[in-house]
């Protein structure tokens, strides 16, 4: 067998523009001088066309393209009889499948846009795989033909022949309301199939939203609403694609609990899922996907949950012999103790005991000191009020007695981002964060990471959730101020983009002396920021508490104690990993506290 390598060439279509451009891609490419139809453009075709055949690979399309729409990338050969599907010429390619097992958890992991929710399409029957043959689709005789001898024959087989029913939790719950309407009741009742509408509505806190419209519902409320009509349903194949965005962390292993509940020993249950630690509770194997995003997916077999985790933060799939990223993602845990009285000394900063009433809720805050350098993480449900002590320290509110917090000088990145400027992201920088963003420092600590090159000259209101959330994250970090108040900054991010964005936010508030204060539900992303954390009590939206800043340690054990949940850290890379309910780990740390 030849070592040829196979090329894919990407045209981007929301970049590339024939009508604006030369066509420079086309006059200087050496094949078409050579009077072959290397690359093609039509006066009517809307993106260039690469044939991937006569494609050299020499890359001069792409420095010459001035849009930066081309994308020229060689794949190993062993890829080549693998591919899945192919939505079209010029674009993503998906290779190999996940294998789910009836009775078990999959798990899926790897970065936005490699092919995840593809995946589960091909496998819930929606989407029938054309093994990359766009121009002539195979039928299913040959599908099954391809996937002979492998688990996936079995699986497909059973789809057909025996209509297996599939339901998929989509992953953006908050386009639910535009599709359905009615009250949450009224909705649960349409759908339920199984007898276990009470407990859904107990497991999942759903009793207070009960008659509320849909449209009504906040984000973690229809979060929590469409895990529970997916559960209400009969299927053979449950899929949850992405189920603890807008979750806390409560919330979150509640939701992981309902899941695992449905698992029957002919049941297929899958979950993708950027929460790691969520993840790892849920899973009982795991399938990586790497690759590039938006060009091609590469999924691995399937390894147990500790190992396929840990195989995607190293970057490396040893089966493989494969490295798919360059820096593997470690945490270590500040050895902090020791100089927790001497920085005491050094505290410039105190807020004073305050209360705040919203209506009919209530939050209590301890006083509390903080200093330059440090990051103090909000660990609490949602409803606890963390926001509001976000907005008191910014200003934006007052508290109820004498007592106010001293006037500071705060950078805020909301909870919720709404696009309302009008523009590219690169005109949003240079209007709002003007010397940060032309400062050389600033774009290798915090633009280069964050990826905004990559949609830097797209407009702001048309970027999805996730380049929202980092250009928000830069925003914040580009005002001068001494206080970052950062709400939120994981969520729509993939898990590989969380850890580079806690490195980031970590890196610029310790290089630069300020502060951070950071409300977070994921678990890793959390332990991994904070310096000490301010750990919430009380009933949510009635009546909370915020105690004074501790120190990770001991502050991580008393929210973990309140969650009746235990923790290990992992030996190799150090994560945190939530010890499975009731296993021998967790009595045993249970009953030694």
């Amino acid at each position: 067998m030849s070592d040829k390598l196979t090329r894919i060439a990407i045209v981007s279509s929301d970049k590339c523009k024939p009508k604006k451009c030369r066509q420079e891609c086309k006059k200087s490419c050496p094949v078409v001088r050579m009077g072959k139809l290397c690359i093609e453009v039509t006066p009517d075709s809307k993106i260039a066309f690469i044939s991937e055949e006569l494609c050299i690979g020499c890359g001069i399309c792409i420095k010459k393209c001035p849009f930066g729409a081309i994308m020229i990338i060689n794949l190993p050969t062993n890829l080549e009889k693998e591919v899945t599907h192919r939505y079209s010429a010029n674009s993503f390619k998906l290779h190999r499948l996940p294998v789910p097992r009836p009775g078990q958890v999959l798990g899926l992991v790897g970065t936005n846009g490699i092919g995840k929710s593809s995946a589960l399409k091909i496998l819930a029957g929606k989407l029938k795989p054309n093994l990359g043959r766009f121009e002539d689709p195979p039928d299913w005789q040959d599908i099954l033909k391809y996937f002979r001898g492998s688990e996936l024959q079995n699986y497909f087989t059973k789809i057909l022949e025996d209509n297996l029913k599939a339901i998929i939790k989509p992953q953006y719950v908050d386009h639910i309301p535009k599709a359905v309407k009615g009250t949450v009741t009224d909705l649960i009742d349409a759908k339920l199939e199984r007898n276990n509408k009470e407990e859904m509505i107990n497991e999942l806190d759903l009793r207070d939203v009960l008659d509320r419209q849909v449209n009504d519902l906040s984000g973690g409320e229809l979060q929590r609403f469409a895990i529970a009509v997916v559960c209400i349903q009969n299927a053979d194949i449950y899929m949850f694609d992405e189920p603890s965005s807008y979750l806390d962390v409560k919330q979150r292993l509640n939701a992981a609990r309902t899941i695992r509940s449905l698992l029957q020993p002919d049941r297929y249950v899958i979950v993708v899922e950027h929460d790691l630690s969520v993840l790892d509770y849920l899973s009982d194997f795991i399938c990586v996907l790497y690759g590039m995003p938006s060009v091609y997916g590469v999924v691995t077999m399937p390894f147990s949950v500790r190992e396929g985790i840990n195989i995607f933060l190293d970057g490396k799939v040893p089966t493989e012999n494969l490295r798919f990223r360059e820096e593997s993602l470690t945490f270590r845990l500040a050895e902090t103790a020791e100089d927790e009285k001497e920085v005491e000394k050094h505290r410039r900063y105190k807020y004073p005991d305050m209360v705040k009433t919203l209506g009919n809720f209530e939050i209590t805050i301890k006083a509390g000191e903080f200093t330059d350098s440090e990051i103090i993480v909000m660990l609490g449900e949602n409803g606890t009020g963390k926001t509001t002590f976000i907005k008191l320290l910014a200003g934006g509110m007052k508290a109820d007695g004498e007592e106010q917090v001293p006037e500071l000088n705060v950078s805020y990145k909301p909870q919720k981002i709404s696009p309302k400027f009008p523009g590219t992201v690169r005109m949003l920088f240079l209007k709002k964060i003007k010397s940060m963003f032309m400062h050389p420092q600033f774009q290798t600590d915090v633009v280069k990471p964050m990826q905004i090159d990559n949609i830097i000259d797209q407009e702001v209101a048309n970027l999805s959730g996730g380049e929202l959330q980092r250009v928000a994250i830069v925003l914040s970090l580009g005002h001068p101020a001494d206080i970052y108040l950062i709400d939120e900054p994981s969520a729509y991010l993939d898990s590989e983009q969380r850890i580079v964005a806690a490195k980031v936010i970590k890196r610029f508030i310790l290089h630069n002396k300020k502060t951070a204060f950071v409300v977070e539900h994921d678990f890793i992303m959390a332990t991994y920021l904070a310096d000490r954390v301010v750990v919430y009590e009380g009933r949510p939206s009635i009546k909370a508490l915020a105690n004074s800043p501790q120190s990770l340690l001991s502050g991580m054990n008393k929210f973990l104690s309140s969650l009746h949940i235990t923790f290990r850290r992992d030996p190799s890379n150090f994560r945190p990993r939530i010890n499975k309910a009731d296993s021998l780990k967790d009595k045993e740390q249970k009953s030694s506290e």
